[in-house]
């Protein structure tokens, strides 16, 4: 009782002394109204230090995003984001100042009924300007990976892979709007743009599939490469690192492959090499993670590495990044990670800086000379970053 009646006079007292109005704090200058909607607008010609990280958002995925962010930036390096939804694709467009999704869509959310869709989305504002409807809800939908949707003709087309599970390849004309060809595909995936209308597939026989494009979009001529990887023991991961036209590979055991896809029909380059081990790892060093090799067009690939390697283990993710001489075909530095990774890029700058995607949400930016950490960037890429694409 004594408590409640100590605790009761001071509440009348605290009262009484805010009632006088020599005790009053004066009130802060009230702000500015802000209009309402409020937009920005990026630049017609982003910075060569924006990158476009697709956040898959495993605990929502029909609410993945593509977060645009400035790896300069140290106080607001996220400048927008466009919704990516259901195991969607991204691809990026300068030339024609656009972003393009590949996302499905269901009627009731998660149900009902299903529409395929490319959405177009203007660089400078993020609002849609445009999509175009795929008939036959045949997209294939699976955790992101780049080749599932490519340019091809210019970037007048694209291409988007079905998977029903028979597979094949809808081409599309993004300035009419309309898919203009469908293209069977059995056996093959993976989408790689070829010679100047065409695209390339990875076989599971190890073989490659190279098919030309008329100018109506159907196919005019195909070429079945055997023999170009060995699935048993050197599988390559499926997403390159692109000097031109040469795409780099690395195995799950660290072996490199370079391919020409500049004419009609790829070919293997000669003079693959294995990228060697180093101390330290239990059992030995593997490549891992889901994007893991970059290149910055320099001569020299950057490899996400994990001492863990091990059989099934190139999903698992890297705490290094090797870095490698295409030249003399040999390793010419490590650079350690903060954290384990799941994704690499470099950006377009003159003195590009290495973007690294941490299996916690983090973004890291390093230097690729000296492998130190420029500066982190928290959870710019949203929750679950995956892809890192440089414009």
């Amino acid at each position: 009782m004594r408590l409640f009646a100590l605790a009761l006079a001071l509440s009348v007292s605290g009262a009484a002394l805010a009632a006088t109005p020599a005790a009053k704090a004066p009130y802060p200058k009230p702000l500015p109204e802000e209009p309402i909607p409020a937009s920005a607008k990026l630049p017609s010609q982003w910075p060569a230090s924006v990158v476009l990280i697709h956040d898959f958002h495993f605990s929502s995925i029909v609410d993945g995003r593509v977060m645009v962010v400035d790896t300069a930036s140290t106080d607001h390096p996220v400048k927008g984001m466009v919704r990516a939804a259901q195991f969607a694709n991204m691809l990026v467009s300068p030339s024609r100042g656009e972003i393009l999704t590949s996302e499905t869509f269901y009627s009731r959310l998660t149900r009902g009924e299903r529409t395929d869709a490319v959405t177009i989305w203007d660089m400078a504002t993020l609002q849609p300007k445009g999509e175009i409807v795929m008939p036959g809800g045949k997209r294939q939908q699976s955790v992101t990976y780049p080749q599932l949707f490519q340019f091809t003709n210019g970037e007048k087309w694209a291409l988007v892979a079905n998977f029903t599970p028979a597979q094949s390849v809808s081409v599309l004309d993004i300035d009419a709007r309309k898919v203009i060809a469908e293209i069977d595909l059995p056996g093959c995936a993976q989408l790689y743009p070829t010679g100047e209308r065409g695209f390339t597939s990875f076989c599971a026989d190890g073989s490659l599939f190279s098919v030309k494009l008329g100018p109506d979009g159907q196919a005019v001529s195909s070429k079945t490469v055997e023999k170009v990887q060995d699935i048993d023991n050197q599988p390559l991961f499926s997403t390159p690192a692109w000097v031109g036209r040469t795409a780099w590979f690395v195995s799950y055991r660290g072996q490199i492959q370079a391919f020409d896809f500049s004419g009609d029909v790829a070919r293997p380059l000669p003079g693959s090499f294995n990228i060697g081990t180093a101390d330290g790892a239990a059992p030995e060093w593997r490549p891992g993670g889901w994007q893991v090799i970059a290149a910055d067009g320099a001569g020299k690939l950057y490899v996400l590495m994990s001492p863990n390697g091990r059989e099934g283990s190139h999903k698992d993710g890297g705490t290094e990044v090797w870095v490698i001489d295409t030249v003399k075909k040999a390793r010419v530095g490590r650079i350690a990670l903060n954290g384990v990774a799941s994704a690499i890029a470099l950006t377009r700058e003159a003195t590009p800086r290495l973007v690294v995607a941490r299996g916690d949400g983090t973004i890291d930016v390093h230097d690729p000379a000296t492998g130190a950490l420029v500066r982190s960037l928290g959870t710019a890429g949203g929750a679950n970053p995956i892809v890192i694409t440089a414009p």
